[in-house]
C-alpha cells in the first residue's frame, strides 16, 4: 500500500498492525520501500525534498492459518482492498538470553 493511504482516518499500515494486535497476533512489522513500481509501471523513489506518501509500505505478520483467516475476514468486513502474498512458513524462537 502507499504509505499515505488511510482507513478510518489513520494510516492503513497502522490500522492493520492495530487490528492484528487486537486479534491476538503476537507480532507484525511495517517496512517502507526506498523505490519501486506497481501495476502501472511508474517508478517511485524518494528524493530528499519530494513529497512523502508516494512509496510503498509492506506489512508483514507471521501467523497461523486461523489467524490469517480472521485477519482476511476483518479486511472483507471493512472493505479494505490490499495486495497480499501468503506462503507456508515454520516459525519459532530459539532459547537464549533476553537482553
Amino acid at each position: 500500500m502507499h504509505e499515505n493511504r488511510k482507513h478510518r482516518g489513520i494510516l492503513l499500515y497502522e490500522w492493520l498492525l492495530e487490528q492484528a494486535k487486537k486479534s491476538g497476533i503476537l507480532g507484525g512489522s511495517a517496512f517502507r520501500a526506498i523505490a519501486g513500481f506497481g501495476r502501472h509501471g511508474v517508478l517511485h523513489e524518494q528524493h530528499f525534498f519530494e513529497l512523502a506518501g508516494d512509496l510503498t509500505v509492506e506489512v508483514e505478520f507471521l501467523l497461523t492459518e486461523s489467524q490469517a483467516g480472521a485477519l482476511f475476514e476483518k479486511l472483507e468486513e471493512e472493505r479494505v482492498r490490499v495486495v497480499y502474498a501468503s506462503t507456508p512458513a515454520e516459525f519459532g524462537m530459539t532459547q537464549g538470553d533476553d537482553k
